[in-house]
């Protein structure tokens, strides 16, 4: 954190550019932002010009001791905005003790907040956070919600709501908030506010290029306090939160000592870095005469996920010269015609329900895999998609030879890229599993090969969720290899739901452990659905492998095969006892909603699972099954429409006997009309494959 920055964050931020409607300083109201009359509200301190939400107090903390405080959560909403173009809100917040701040957008139509940013970081001053609102033609709210922690004296503030036209990642450095830069700090040489008028210790520092003249302000470095060789100082804008790409420009100087080394990087929510750019020997041939002149460099930037960019400079030593930087901006256009178009990687996604897509067969040597579908039953598994459609089945066994290999390739992957890809595969048989099935990455222009993933796992009959994070320097292409080098040590390799996306697979887990509003795949908990105490007869329970009674329930969960999901146990519970799961309370919309979610109904005495609609008191139903269905898990999506406050109720009936186990998994509820389902095959008890 900039100490100058901490010392003027207090001071109302000065109005160089437009300020939009959302933005509020809270010097003296509340500027139309209102609490939720459901939560705690947010109090506003005239005196320190700041609105909170506070915790615990330490008469409560202490208490009888019978049950532990409960949460405070309080939502803020701002007035209806309409923001036509790209802005940028930049919040100043404070977690005081312990708690959480959560900024969200609320757009008419959806049960669900988007949300935008958080953070549960605890802080012993004002912060700053900053969040790109994407130009949008619908009006919406921002919501801050605040929890402060149970622990005595925590808090959650709020003090100042700041909402201007462009991208975050644009700066001039001329208003007190830097535009939320930040100053890696290092003990001997850092990032400093140059301009304004100000003598400075070396006063050939020049004019801003923003106005050209001493007033105005600039970031520069200086290398008069280096003591150790590679001095570095690091000057990084805030986290993108939404992809881009793009043309990024700056304006920099240089002087003439020269003793330094200045580049640009961007760096991942992982921590690691990729060089965009870095001041070369082009540009030293003109020191002599631009010396004092500003330089424009415009960079192609491709952020998919959530980037910083860093500005560093290296200095050898105390005579290693000062480099400045201004007038940051950014444009959706690509600084260069040339420059190839942002890649679609959904083009290399495939579930295989309506034909191969983008791959196709390597068929040198005589062996393919073949598309198939199995009928939902008892004794075969259904693919991973739906549990009644299609898959890619590699089966040695009725391969035309032993020692043979079967290849699939996808489409062309542009370089210079960090991927994600994601698919599930399913093993029968097998004695060496790493010749089951690898991934390759086949180069274009080199023609090399490179194994970026060999099988390990041992468990048999289920889809198994693998992730590989991958990255090239020339166009690629995924290769899916499955090798049998004899009759008898080989069986089948299943593939399905291939999908691909920018970024470092160990980001996408992580969100596992917040998944989007309306989402729930039970991998971290329950995501806020609520068992039902009053009407049921017991408890959906958090389960990961097979269930205990055997020939009834799932082997594993759908999101990955390894991870979670809620059952129903059979066996301590009567026949037609039920258990019931309740969603949080749901806004009305006036247009339609789609839930999704995947549910095993498997045993012969498999009783009956039921979704209802519960609003005004009453349960009214939406779908249900009856009866033993399939060993696989099956997919359901049910479209409703509700103008008032709902929820979705999940209710399990046991049946005749303990092998009733009912199991559900990755629920999701989205705006908008469900889409056109696939034709399902007829249950039954067939064990063909189509």
């Amino acid at each position: 954190m900039f100490p100058f920055y901490l010392l003027t964050l207090a001071a109302t931020i000065q109005a160089h550019k437009q300020l939009l409607p959302g933005s509020c300083n809270f010097e003296s109201n509340t500027c139309g932002y209102t609490s939720d009359a459901d939560f705690t509200s947010w109090t506003l301190h005239k005196d320190g010009r700041f609105v909170a939400v506070d915790g615990a107090t330490s008469d409560q903390e202490a208490g009888s001791g019978a049950e532990p405080p409960r949460e405070t959560t309080g939502v803020l909403q701002s007035p209806v905005l309409e923001h036509s173009e790209w802005s940028c809100l930049r919040l100043v917040y404070q977690i005081t003790g312990s708690g959480s701040l959560e900024v969200l957008k609320r757009t008419n139509g959806e049960s669900f907040d988007k949300p935008l940013w958080s953070s549960q970081e605890p802080s012993d001053s004002w912060v700053i956070s900053s969040m790109d609102l994407q130009n949008s033609t619908e009006p919406y709210r921002v919501v801050i919600e605040g929890k402060p922690g149970p622990t005595a004296g925590s808090s959650v503030a709020t003090f100042e709501i700041h909402i201007s036209p462009g991208y975050c990642l644009e700066c001039d450095f001329e208003e007190s908030h830097l535009c939320g830069y930040s100053n890696q700090w290092n003990a001997n040489v850092n990032w400093y506010v140059g301009g304004g008028g100000v003598q400075l210790l070396l006063n050939n520092i020049p004019n801003d290029h923003t106005y050209n003249n001493k007033t105005g302000h600039f970031m520069y470095v200086d290398s008069v306090y280096a003591e150790t060789f590679k001095e570095v100082a690091k000057l990084v804008t805030p986290m993108t939160t939404v992809p881009m790409s793009g043309c990024l420009s700056f304006q920099y100087q240089r002087s003439e000592e020269r003793g330094n080394l200045f580049s640009v990087f961007t760096r991942d929510r992982l921590g690691q870095y990729q060089e965009l750019w870095r001041a070369g020997q082009e540009n030293q041939d003109d020191w002599g005469e631009t010396v004092g002149e500003w330089i424009p460099v415009q960079l192609d930037l491709k952020a998919p996920y959530s980037i910083q960019v860093v500005f560093e400079v290296v200095f050898n030593s105390q005579r290693g010269g000062r480099v400045a930087l201004d007038d940051i901006s950014f444009s959706p256009d690509f600084c260069s015609t040339d420059t190839e178009p942002t890649f679609d990687p959904s083009t290399a996604n495939c579930d295989f329900e309506s034909g191969f897509c983008h791959y196709i067969q390597d068929e040198i040597l005589g062996s393919s895999w073949r598309r198939v579908s199995v009928k939902p039953n008892i004794f075969r598994n259904g693919d991973h998609t739906t549990g009644a459609g299609s898959f890619l089945l590699a089966h040695s066994r009725l391969g035309p030879r032993s020692g043979y290999v079967s290849r699939l390739v996808g489409p062309t992957l542009p370089g210079n890229m960090k991927y994600c890809l994601r698919f599930y595969f399913s093993l029968r048989g097998f004695n060496q599993t790493d010749q089951a099935l690898a991934v390759y990455l086949l180069q274009q222009q080199s023609g090399g090969k490179e194994k970026i993933w060999t099988q390990g796992e041992k468990s048999r009959g289920i889809w198994i969720a693998a992730d590989v994070t991958f990255q090239t320097s020339q166009p690629a292409k995924v290769v899916f290899v499955s090798t049998c080098r004899s009759f008898w040590d080989c069986g089948s390799v299943a593939l399905d739901d291939i999908s691909l996306s920018f970024g470092d697979c160990e980001l996408t887990a992580g969100s596992l452990s917040s998944p989007l509003p309306g989402h729930c795949d039970f991998e971290a908990g329950l995501c806020g659905y609520i068992q039902d105490k009053l009407s049921d007869a017991g408890d959906w329970e958090w389960r990961r492998g097979n269930t205990p009674t055997s020939y009834t329930g799932p082997r594993g969960d759908h999101t990955t095969g390894l991870g979670y999901y809620l059952y129903m146990e059979a066996s301590p519970m009567l026949p037609s006892q039920n258990v019931r799961l309740l969603s949080r309370p749901l806004r009305g919309t006036r247009g339609p909603q789609c839930l999704r979610f995947f549910y095993h109904m498997y045993g012969s005495g498999t009783g009956q699972l039921r979704v209802h609609i519960h609003k005004d008191g009453e349960d009214g139903l939406l779908w249900q099954r009856s009866g033993e269905q399939s060993i696989a898990w099956l997919r359901a999506q049910v479209e409703y429409q509700c103008d008032r406050q709902h929820q979705i109720v999940f209710e399990a009936t046991r049946g005749s006997s303990v092998r009733s186990d009912i199991a559900i998994d990755d629920i999701i509820l989205e705006g908008g009309p469900c889409p056109e389902m696939e034709i399902m095959a007829t249950v039954g008890t067939s064990n063909e494959i189509e």
